[in-house]
């Protein structure tokens, strides 16, 4: 088994295991065994249960990057390329969140240790809302003075609203999707009276 197949199946048992137990009942010598590789081997790649943690949501984050990247490359406008953004973004988020059990506890008890690790995540999804403004901006859809500031304020918007989407609070049930009209009018339209 080459090294990079080892520490993505130790990644993956790690991952199965916080899931269900959670990171403070999870040891070490669980993912080692759960993995059938020896302590040696899961020390060789990650040296405390932090850095697998870390490792295991950094993997769910670039699971989810590829999801958008995939979903987005189906649409040819840069508004529906928005739109689609926001949709899917904060429906495989929860996904995330929903599949991965005991993590969704820690998800919302310890925010700031998931924060940390997606810090590369956050870089990434700036940059991708920043290209689709551009997009926009060159194809005339869209009219605004500053393409990074806005990709920082969307991505910031979209950070705030997870949380109620998962539970469940912005649409009154968990088991709802969020309404796209109601996203394209305020993206697109906004509130103030015309």
């Amino acid at each position: 088994m080459t090294s990079i197949k080892t520490r993505t199946l130790l990644i993956e048992k790690a991952r199965e295991l916080f899931a269900k137990y959670g990171f403070d009942n999870t040891t070490m010598n669980d993912i080692a065994e759960a993995s059938q590789k020896g302590r040696r081997t899961l020390y060789t790649y990650f040296s405390n249960k932090k850095e697998i943690y870390d490792a295991a949501i950094a993997s769910e984050l670039e699971t989810l990057y590829v999801q958008l990247d995939e979903a987005l490359g189906k649409e040819e406008t840069a508004s529906n390329k928005l739109l689609l953004y926001f949709v899917t973004r904060l429906e495989v988020i929860k996904e995330v969140v929903t599949r991965n059990g005991t993590l969704r506890g820690d998800f919302f008890r310890d925010i700031f240790r998931v924060e940390n690790v997606r810090k590369t995540f956050d870089k990434k999804e700036i940059s991708f809302l920043k290209m689709i403004l551009d997009e926009g901006l060159e194809s005339d859809e869209f009219d605004l003075a500053d393409s990074l500031k806005t990709a920082r304020i969307l991505h910031y918007a979209l950070k705030g609203l997870e949380v109620p989407y998962i539970r469940g609070v912005m649409t009154g049930n968990p088991g709802d999707s969020i309404d796209r009209d109601t996203i394209a009018n305020l993206i697109f339209i906004g509130i103030k009276k015309k």
